[in-house]
């Protein structure tokens, strides 16, 4: 069993980043520029976009965090989407997720300039995903993909199960590992709350994706001998012996999946990492108008 170290993969990634941030501002370019809107004080939310703000800084990059109380109006803060597309010195931006229930996030996803969308939620880099087109891929099922690419696992042929149906990840991770690419090329089966025997299913699996957010779900008696495992979980469970009160805890039971596996991703410090630097590295797209001119 080998575990897939994604800290050390998206610390690798950052260098890379920062290397390419200073020669185009040793070129006289612009320096790539990332806003993040957080609205109200979710503790998740609060140290996802703290941990995001610290990247730029390892990347070199200008950030800029827009705070809102959480009774903000949503008229108020699509104003402030518009105000951000138009910046030209703002290069991406992302609404941090969820949003109080008086405002609606898809009219906010969908407000966002899709050119400065970098978290891949806009209905435009989803469809032109889903059809192979250059677009921004959101965060997490990007990092995924590259944790694939980045240990050789092989995907062609193989067959692949996600469990969960999400915007954010399952569904967009499902398209990416059919597409004729590498990695990709899987036979993918997703998986949900309705599917019957997901115990059958996952038995056969040769690639887990596990994402659905329920702790611990996956269990040995789901898994074959040699599947990849990728954990995408990240629940709060509640701790007494941890400082904060919690700790996180992955879709996967991993004491007893991880002697089956061949690979297996860590919670935390398995695709968590990962997210984080695939915003950073489609911030880097959006500076350079890689993908949209």
């Amino acid at each position: 069993m080998q575990l897939i170290d994604g800290k050390a993969v998206a610390d690798r990634i950052k260098q890379e980043i920062a290397q390419e941030v200073a020669e185009i501002c040793n070129a006289g370019g612009k320096r790539p520029h990332l806003a993040a809107v957080l609205v109200g004080h979710d503790g998740g939310s609060e140290t996802y976009v703290a941990h995001k703000v610290k990247a730029c800084e390892q990347c070199g990059f200008k950030s800029t965090l827009v705070r809102y109380e959480s009774d903000v109006t949503e008229e108020e803060l699509l104003h402030k989407v518009d105000e951000l597309n138009n910046d030209p010195d703002i290069d991406g931006f992302i609404v941090q997720l969820p949003l109080p229930k008086h405002i609606s996030e898809q009219k906010v996803i969908e407000a966002i300039d899709y050119r400065k969308d970098v978290d891949g939620f806009h209905p435009v880099n989803v469809g032109r995903m889903s059809i192979g087109l250059p677009c921004f891929v959101s965060a997490t099922p990007a990092g995924i993909m590259e944790l694939l690419a980045r240990y050789n696992i092989e995907t062609k042929g193989k067959h692949c199960v996600v469990l969960g149906r999400s915007n954010i990840v399952g569904k967009p991770v499902a398209t990416l590992m059919m597409q004729k690419a590498y990695p990709g090329n899987a036979t993918v089966t997703v998986c949900h709350s309705a599917t019957t025997n997901i115990k059958e299913i996952c038995r056969t699996a040769d690639i887990i994706i596990a994402a659905l957010g329920s702790p611990e779900f996956v269990t040995a008696d789901m898994v074959k001998e040699g599947a990849v495992i990728i954990d995408v979980g990240t629940t709060r469970v509640p701790d007494a012996s941890k400082k904060s009160g919690f700790k996180l805890t992955g879709d996967v039971k991993f004491s007893e999946v991880a002697p089956l596996c061949s690979y297996i991703t860590p919670v935390p410090g398995g695709v968590g990492p990962m997210t984080i630097v695939s915003l950073m590295r489609n911030t880097l797209l959006a500076g350079k108008k890689a993908i949209y001119k």
